[in-house]
């Protein structure tokens, strides 16, 4: 018997329905198409992953710098608390009601420093957002403030001139042409 199978069509003609061949072709490039199928999706879920990786790396070297910054931010805050005992310790004798009052800020500035020390910055975000939630007026007042002081800072500064950027052409004799100026 062949490899070809025919059979008769509904008019009465004999028709080929398929061969061996026909379904080998066929099973070839179904398996070809899902060997290249399953090839993407490994080699998309390989970028995926990679990218995810990467992301996490930066992410945690941004947290890392941010809670150093954060630790340095104590440690200056301690120093000025440290500088105010100092200064408190001056006005003792001059004005012990100042002295008084500096030390007490003074006090307040280095507990204020440990509690910074203690924390990370996604504690310090999260506690600003809570506090944000809190107090919403207070923050929009306060950030009011601090930009009506940055704009009278910046309209208080001395303008300066910016340079010209228009050739100077004016030639003497003896000398070459000067295109930036006398």
């Amino acid at each position: 018997m062949s490899s070809q199978d025919y059979s008769r069509d509904p008019y009465g003609g004999a028709r080929r329905s398929s061969t061996t061949s026909d379904w080998t072709t066929t099973a070839t490039k179904t398996a070809k198409e899902s060997s290249a199928s399953s090839f993407a999706e490994e080699s998309a879920e390989r970028v995926k992953q990679a990218a995810s990786e990467a992301a996490e790396t930066v992410t945690n070297g941004v947290k890392q710098l941010l809670d150093r910054q954060v630790k340095g931010g104590a440690e200056m805050l301690g120093t000025v608390a440290r500088s105010a005992n100092r200064a408190a310790e001056d006005l003792e004798r001059d004005a012990p009601q100042v002295a008084g009052l500096v030390r007490t800020f003074a006090g307040r500035m280095d507990e204020y420093a440990d509690q910074l020390r203690a924390q990370s910055f996604d504690q310090l975000a999260r506690n600003a957002s809570d506090f944000t939630r809190r107090q919403p007026a207070l923050v929009f007042g306060l950030a009011a403030l601090a930009g009506f002081f940055a704009l009278r800072t910046l309209k208080s500064s001395p303008s300066v001139p910016a340079p010209s950027i228009a050739p100077n052409t004016d030639v003497h004799p003896g000398e070459g042409i000067d295109v930036y100026g006398p």
